[in-house]
């Protein structure tokens, strides 16, 4: 594992360990962060410890063609319960997705730098949420980094049943009109494999990345 000082530079991804771990230390700036996005790497440690930066192999990403809507969430999208926005409430949405109860994970890793971090970032342009909202209250979204064709979901919160995958697939489907041809979705979770996530070779992973930033 490599230590990172105050140079913006990162190892190579091949070098990560067997677990996906590939460097620890360093800061949260936005010039780091986006070279991090950029390199395949991303930030991913809980509160009170060191950063670390992953690069898992394999991948969990979703291709926008191969989103999976079921008869049931077509309906949701189709009967006008929820109203979708982007960009409308970013820190709400990174506030919800460190509050909001998760089956799959315990506790939150987002921690106040994290929130601050990736606020700066949305304010830069780079970071973006999508939003669901019921009878004018937010109820579900998710944020993440954009960088050309791809967008680097970090992620995503559900105050109430079918939020989040409506937020979800209406993203998906907006960033596919706007060419983006991958979503990384970092470590798999059965809510996004539902969804048509899966999981490809770091090698692959990287290579979609080079042609598409």
């Amino acid at each position: 594992m490599f230590i990172l000082n105050t140079e913006i530079k990162f190892p190579p991804v091949e070098l990560a360990n067997e677990e996906g771990i590939l460097a620890i230390g360093g800061d949260l700036g936005a010039e780091r962060l986006l070279m991090a996005y950029r390199s395949g790497i991303f930030p991913w440690y809980s509160e009170g410890e060191p950063i670390l930066w992953w690069s898992p192999d394999p991948r969990f990403v979703l291709l926008p063609n191969r989103l999976k809507v079921s008869k049931s969430m077509q309906t949701v999208l189709n009967n006008g319960k929820f109203r979708f926005t982007i960009n409308r409430a970013f820190s709400q949405v990174i506030q919800n997705c460190k509050t909001v109860y998760r089956k799959e994970q315990e506790g939150t890793w987002i921690s106040p730098a994290i929130q601050n971090a990736y606020t700066q970032l949305h304010e830069l342009g780079h970071a973006h949420s999508a939003e669901a909202w019921l009878n004018g209250e937010l109820v579900g979204g998710l944020y993440g980094i954009r960088i050309g064709k791809v967008f680097f979901g970090e992620s995503m919160f559900s105050k109430i049943s079918n939020a989040s995958k409506f937020a979800f697939i209406k993203y998906v489907r907006q960033l596919q009109k706007e060419g983006v041809v991958m979503i990384d979705c970092q470590v798999f979770t059965h809510h996004l494999e539902s969804l048509g996530a899966a999981m490809i070779t770091r090698k692959k992973f990287m290579t979609l990345l080079a042609e598409n930033l």
